[in-house]
């Protein structure tokens, strides 16, 4: 006991209390981290609330958010899926044979006349895609018929769309194009993911543009990639404006005319406008890819065979230069700075031609709130998912990654039941301790913006 008294006691002997050299030390290095966490954890003033929607014009669908309104619709084809479902394949083939027997001869009476957007037959369409849903869903088999018919009918109706005002089109063109997509997906989610189409084709539009292939698909310089990533802020962008959508992101594809090398132009908010190799913009998450390309019918492509190829040369060139940043404040007027949609529009509008036909809108108030809490002080928007229903586009192919359908639904369920909250007053928060973190990390960000990174 004496000799661990004798050890404890040099042990104490050798623990010499603090100089005062040392103590100036710990407040002279403390003291200025200690300050800078506490300024750094001060929050920013709210932001002012963002101004309220503008009236919609009387003659503008465009300009109100898209309501279904049809909840009894649901309903009853819930339950006529139930009932299809215990009837089995045998006992459906009849029925669904005369779906899509009707299916095709609308799309064939529709393409042989030009119609309007109020025209009887495009609401026969529309009951019948979602009526042939219910029963497909029940007969999983029967799903590649059912996804041909859904593309079909989006050709058709697109290339109707041509030629309508798009004040006036617009809801017809969506309730067709994204309740077409809607339908088709439930029924996809009803069977094994590993029996599900990854990939369903579209117009295979003539183009005179250099082109190379990937997901067994050939792409053409110039065409858009119009994707949906992982992220949680995805599923906002894609349902957080006046038409809800399924797509996040959009950018441009160059194909050099010699190496047929495939470079991806795109803007996003780690990096602002900038070159990625086809490797590294499919290695992150995408949950579903559609494939966009100019008809080749425009007047301006029909001038120019490769115009859609000067326009993705024309992005090449700035992006290569990495001295555009992001636009966080999501001003399509501004392009000084780029999100994701202004790249293919700037591009394309220095050759002459015009993307998004109409600008998408975000009137809820709720929503409006959370994205100025974020930064956002513009609320009209060029929204990826709005590109589908530019009647200057044709849709080639979609992809769709079959082993994350289920969690993109899941995500825009999830993201709608939040935006509910935020109509109802929910404000965004933060984690008040991890601000210091944030911060340093956005001022780094900043700093490699600065010098070119």
């Amino acid at each position: 006991m004496r000799e661990y008294d004798s050890r404890l006691a040099r042990g104490a002997a050798r623990v010499r209390p603090p100089t005062s050299s040392g103590r100036a030390r710990c407040i002279a290095i403390g003291l200025p981290v200690a300050t800078l966490s506490g300024l750094l954890m001060i929050p920013e003033a709210a932001p002012p609330p963002p101004p309220p929607p503008p009236p919609p014009p009387s003659v503008s669908a465009a300009a109100r958010p898209f309501q279904w309104n049809q909840d009894e619709v649901w309903l009853a084809l819930e339950k006529r899926f139930r009932e299809a479902a215990a009837l089995g394949c045998e006992r459906l083939r009849g029925p669904i044979n005369t779906g899509l027997r009707r299916g095709d001869r609308f799309l064939v009476e529709l393409a042989a006349r030009s119609v309007g957007p109020e025209e009887p037959i495009l609401d026969s369409i529309e009951h019948n895609t979602f009526e042939l849903a219910a029963l497909v869903a029940g007969c999983f088999e029967r799903l590649p018929e059912y996804a041909r018919l859904v593309a079909r009918t989006r050709s058709v109706v697109k290339r109707q769309s041509e030629s309508w005002d798009m004040n006036a089109g617009k809801d017809r063109l969506y309730r067709l194009l994204f309740g077409g997509r809607a339908a088709l997906e439930e029924v996809m989610l009803q069977g094994p993911p590993e029996a599900m189409p990854a990939l369903v084709h579209g117009d295979d539009e003539a183009s005179a543009t250099p082109s190379t292939r990937i997901l067994g698909v050939t792409v053409h310089s110039g065409d858009l990639l119009v994707s949906r990533g992982g992220a949680a802020s995805s599923a906002l962008i894609a349902v957080g404006n006046d038409y809800q959508g399924n797509f996040s992101h959009v950018a441009l594809v160059h194909v050099d005319e010699k190496t047929n090398i495939l470079t991806v132009i795109q803007s996003n908010e780690h990096g602002g406008l900038h070159p990625t190799a086809i490797e590294e913009y499919l290695k992150n998450v995408k949950l579903r890819i559609m494939i966009l390309r100019p008809r080749a019918n425009l007047a301006a492509v029909v001038a120019d065979p490769m115009l859609p190829h000067r326009a993705a040369t024309i992005a090449l060139l700035r992006a290569q230069r990495r001295d555009t940043p992001y636009d966080f404040a999501v001003d399509h007027r501004d392009d000084s700075r780029m999100y994701c949609s202004e790249v293919p529009a700037w591009a394309y509008r220095q050759v002459g031609v015009t993307l998004w036909m109409d600008i998408s809108r975000i009137s809820a108030p709720g929503t409006r709130q959370w994205l100025a809490d974020l930064g956002v002080k513009h609320f009209d928007t060029q929204e990826p998912s709005d590109l589908e229903y530019d009647p200057q586009l044709r849709v080639v192919a979609e992809w769709r990654d079959p082993q994350t359908l289920y969690i993109d639904h899941v995500d825009n369920v999830v993201t709608e039941a939040m935006l509910g909250g935020a109509a109802r007053g929910d404000r965004l928060t933060h984690v008040w301790y991890v601000l210091p973190f944030v911060r340093l990390a956005k001022g780094y960000s900043v700093l490699l913006g600065f010098v070119g990174k």
